[in-house]
């Protein structure tokens, strides 16, 4: 797939299915500069929770996880502040 650039999202893989509607809550957010869907792995184990999820921060921004049944899809996000962007995370997508 051709690295392309739509608003916010800078698509270098392809998403998993459901994934576009969260992107698009993030891409809204004044906070958010940039968003990088990455690579998608299975997991063995059974169908977990569904939904985004935040992993950890990174030098710019944080990295977090998409789960869709067994495949899980990580998302890097660039962002401008650390402590507003898990703010409006938790407040959002708080699980």
């Amino acid at each position: 797939m051709p690295r392309h650039r739509t608003g916010k999202i800078k698509t270098e893989h392809h998403l998993l299915e459901g994934a576009q509607d969260y992107l698009e809550v993030l891409e809204n957010w004044d906070v958010v500069k940039s968003i990088i869907p990455g690579r998608i792995s299975r997991q063995n184990k059974g169908r977990g929770n569904k939904g985004l999820f935040l992993k950890y921060q990174t030098r710019s921004g944080y990295k977090l996880l998409y789960k869709f049944g067994t495949s899980v899809q990580e998302i890097f996000v660039v962002c401008s502040d650390y402590a507003e962007f898990e703010r409006l995370f938790q407040e959002t997508f708080d699980h």
